[in-house]
């Protein structure tokens, strides 16, 4: 609009001095060019004011949201010189916005007390307990972050800020404080481990009367000795489960226990397989072994948690598969990587596409599992997940309904990858 106003002036000298020089046509045809360049730059500066408006509206409003929001956002520089640091950021924190924007942040922050925290989530290897829950060089970066002094649980994504060019101007961070969530969660697992374990007890003691009681068949008759088979049976299943609810709590806790050993996992694999046979006959399944060319393959392992976790997969395989179905257990190694592959592969009745990415979960059973078997607690897998992490793997599934499916997980083939400490590695 400035840009108008200072026009018009000089429009009107040019009227003037064209009345006094010009012809009267070539006078007008002068003034009304003049006036229809005055016309675009007006169009133009109400244009330009309103973009400048709506900019600014734009940013007022993102402002706002980023301000109000309930997670942490921290962003900054290429140089670590924090830009952003809204409200949530100051709770979390405990520090205010004025301290931190304009300031540059190094490992030498980390001995400053009052930054110390700010500092390692910004460089998330300085925290005590790091939990990655994306992969590595993939933005967003998802990492969960635990601390001590004081007690703090942490989940931060962070992203990278690029221009239209693909230039880096910096990175941003979203931080969610999952401090009582965390801290709910251990207590409904710490109530379910105290409830297991007073379950337990008197239930061991009802499961032993039960079993001295079926050893003495020739005391009672057919109808009695039914009543105390059906009974151990499912005395039997309760313990089960109750011994997968402590499991769950131990693993929650971190205090699951592993006594990592080497092994030659061929060896432990094929042992393994041939006690399940009795089990696998019961089913009518029938199991092969596929080895790997080399006779032998050295890993560390937890040998009776991995042994836990491969016959929970076997039993799954034989209990959900067909009349006369087939399992297939494959040992190899994974192509330029320090890992082996385990996969075992069904004729079963397969898993839903849409359930898969919940298998893994507490209490989950798929659909059309739980129509046609009505037991099981879904803690297995979830228990199997669990152990697999800890050992330094993945697991993962592949299936089709009605075709079958197949579990596969990795050990690595070199120690240092197994974890040095035990985490649970959640839903």
């Amino acid at each position: 609009m400035k840009l108008f106003w200072f026009f018009l002036p000089f429009f009107a000298a040019l009227v003037v001095i064209n009345s006094i020089y010009l012809p009267g046509i070539w006078m007008l045809v002068s003034s009304i060019v003049l006036l229809a360049l005055g016309v675009v730059i007006l169009i133009n500066n109400l244009r330009l004011a309103r973009s400048n408006l709506e900019i600014k509206i734009e940013r007022n409003e993102l402002s706002s949201i980023i301000f109000n929001l309930y997670d942490g956002v921290i962003a900054y520089d290429p140089n670590f010189k924090v830009l952003i640091f809204n409200k949530a950021a100051e709770q979390i924190f405990n520090i205010g916005a004025s301290e931190v924007i304009g300031e540059s942040f190094n490992l030498e922050k980390n001995r400053d007390y009052k930054f110390k925290l700010l500092v390692q989530v910004i460089f998330p290897s300085l925290a005590p307990v790091v939990v990655r829950r994306s992969e590595t060089g993939i933005y967003p970066q998802v990492v969960d972050l635990s601390f001590d002094d004081p007690q703090t649980e942490l989940r931060v994504t962070t992203d990278r800020i690029i221009d239209p060019n693909g230039r880096l101007l910096g990175f941003v961070k979203l931080v969610h404080d999952r401090t009582r969530e965390v801290g709910l969660l251990r207590s409904k697992t710490e109530f379910i481990g105290i409830a297991s374990h007073q379950l337990r007890t008197p239930l061991t003691g009802i499961n032993w009367a039960l079993e001295s009681l079926s050893q003495q068949k020739e005391s009672f008759n057919n109808s009695q000795n039914e009543l105390i088979a059906s009974s151990l049976q499912a005395t039997g299943k309760l313990l089960k489960t109750i011994n997968d609810l402590l499991d769950v709590s131990k693993i929650e806790e971190g205090h699951f226990g592993y006594e990592f050993e080497n092994v030659d996992i061929i060896s432990f694999i094929n042992d393994i397989i041939n006690e399940s046979e009795i089990l696998a006959k019961q089913y009518g399944v029938k199991v092969y072994f596929q080895r790997p060319q080399e006779p032998s393959i050295a890993v560390s392992v937890d040998t009776q948690k991995l042994s836990m976790a491969f016959s929970n997969l076997l039993d799954n395989a034989f209990k959900y598969n067909v009349e006369n179905g087939e399992v297939v257990v494959s040992v190899e190694r994974v192509s330029e990587e320090p890992y082996i592959k385990i996969s075992v592969k069904d004729t079963g009745v397969g898993i839903p596409a849409d359930q898969i990415d919940k298998l893994f979960t507490k209490f989950f059973r798929a659909d059309n599992v739980i129509k046609k078997y009505t037991e099981g607690s879904g803690l297995g897998l979830y228990i199997v997940k669990n152990i697999i992490r800890r050992h330094g793997g993945e697991i993962g599934v592949e299936s089709e309904i009605n075709r079958g499916s197949t579990f596969y997980f990795t050990l690595p083939t070199d120690s240092r990858l197994v974890p040095v400490k035990e985490l649970s590695y959640g839903e």
